[in-house]
């Protein structure tokens, strides 16, 4: 036993004992899940697992034949389009606005960073509400300066802008407070040098503050591609996917063909496989870049 303490004892060695719950969790609901996904895609197995039978790649080849998957690949390429410019550029531009320590600032931040605490169901509940084609206040509103009334979750074209907009709502705040927190670990001599050399604030924030926060820039790039092209709970709470399949993202897609009346587990786990695979490829080519810029910083 004196041998044992005397190993946990390490700090080196007891901080395995506090990360221990998160590892099982994480083996648990990611690690071992994955594992299966992978398994399942090479069968084909309904909802009730009682019996597999191996097709091996037809999973995936039927999800590289099938309009509806093809169709949800675009919808979440079109909503990634949208969602990560505006997320990435905006969250910046309105970080730089209130980085500095004030109060009002601070009950900036917290204003936007509300909607990220929210849960998204409540959410998409809320706006649905709001945009109602019948008792929105929106739509009302429009109304009564006759600009007709509006079905902003029934209209083709429409209503992936609506969902994009509704998704950069609530998770907006959390990106501005990474790039403020960024911004704040700038230097304060770089922005007097800059002011007494006679640049403004928009020269001091194009050449200092953009660059001094480039791997944090691509940190945030990394991880809204991956949250856009994993968009669900917006889109099943507001509209499931519609009209006609204009709004059915690739896991609302998958969601349906896992737990629908036709479902087949194989081909939803196909799906997922390749989903997984496209975020993995985005992700590990923004990370090396990450990684580069980390490195171009230290080493100046």
């Amino acid at each position: 036993m004196e041998k044992i303490r005397k190993y946990w004892n390490r700090p080196s060695r007891s901080a395995y004992v506090f990360i221990a719950p998160s590892i099982i969790l994480l083996i648990l609901f990611n690690i071992i899940p994955l594992i299966m996904a992978f398994g399942l895609s090479f069968f084909d197995v309904p909802i009730t697992m009682n019996h597999a039978t191996f097709v091996g790649w037809d999973n995936f080849v039927e999800a590289f034949h099938d309009p509806r998957f093809i169709n949800s690949l675009k919808v979440t390429a079109i909503f990634t389009g949208i969602e990560v410019p505006v997320q990435v550029l905006g969250a910046l531009v309105i970080a730089a606005f209130i980085s500095k320590n004030n109060k009002r600032n601070k009950f900036l931040r917290a204003v936007y960073f509300l909607p990220v605490i929210c849960s998204a169901t409540v959410i998409g509940i809320m706006w649905r509400m709001i945009l109602h084609s019948n008792i929105g206040f929106i739509t009302a509103a429009l109304q009564s300066m006759g600009l007709g009334k509006i079905n902003f979750m029934n209209t083709p074209g429409l209503t992936i802008f609506v969902i994009s907009f509704i998704s950069i709502w609530r998770s907006f705040g959390i990106s501005t407070i990474i790039y403020v927190t960024a911004i704040q670990q700038v230097s304060p001599s770089l922005f007097e040098a800059a002011q007494m050399d006679g640049a403004g604030k928009i020269l001091q924030f194009l050449h200092i503050t953009v660059p001094s926060i480039r791997p944090t820039f691509w940190y945030i790039m990394m991880t809204r591609f991956a949250g856009a092209l994993q968009i669900f709970d917006i889109i099943y709470v507001t509209t499931n996917g519609g009209p006609n399949y204009t709004t059915e993202s690739t896991v609302s897609y998958i969601y349906s063909r896992a737990f629908s009346s036709n479902s087949s587990m194989g081909y939803a786990s196909a799906m997922s496989v390749v989903l997984f695979i496209i975020i993995m490829f985005i992700t590990v080519l923004m990370y090396r870049r990450m990684v580069k810029e980390q490195s171009g910083d230290m080493s100046r």
